[in-house]
Order: structure tokens, then C-alpha cells, then sequence
């Protein structure tokens, strides 16, 4: 059964930020899909199991961002 959970991304500005977290977030094993959406800085996960979120922020901070606390 796939879950989703949306996070808040701080510190992206652009197309490169956003693909940079994506690619990050879709190393971590399980995802199948990334949402980003940088206006509001929403970062929406899809996984076919639940995720750790410490694997998500290590994911997040590998590509220079933080995860909103």
C-alpha cells in the first residue's frame, strides 16, 4: 500500500534546487515518487513503505536544504 507524506523544504530557489532534492529523496529506497513545489517549498513523497523521516532530512540536507521542524 503506497503512503504519502508531504514535507517542508527550506532554502530552495530555483529548478536546480528542486531537482536536486528530488533526486536525493528518490535514492531512498521504497520511493516511487517526489513532488516539489517550490513556491511553497512543499515537498510531497510517495513510497510503497513507510519512510524513516531521519532518512528523508539526511536525503533533504545530502542536496544542501533542510527539512522545516
Amino acid at each position: 500500500m503506497a503512503t504519502q507524506k508531504t514535507y517542508t523544504v527550506t532554502g530552495m530557489t530555483c529548478s536546480h534546487c528542486v531537482n536536486s532534492v528530488s533526486s536525493e529523496i528518490q535514492q531512498i529506497p521504497g520511493v516511487t515518487d517526489v513532488q516539489v513545489d517550490l513556491t511553497s517549498g512543499a515537498v510531497t513523497v510517495t513510497s510503497d513503505q513507510p519512510l524513516v523521516e531521519a532518512a528523508v532530512a539526511a536525503a533533504v540536507g545530502e542536496a544542501g536544504y533542510e527539512v522545516a521542524r
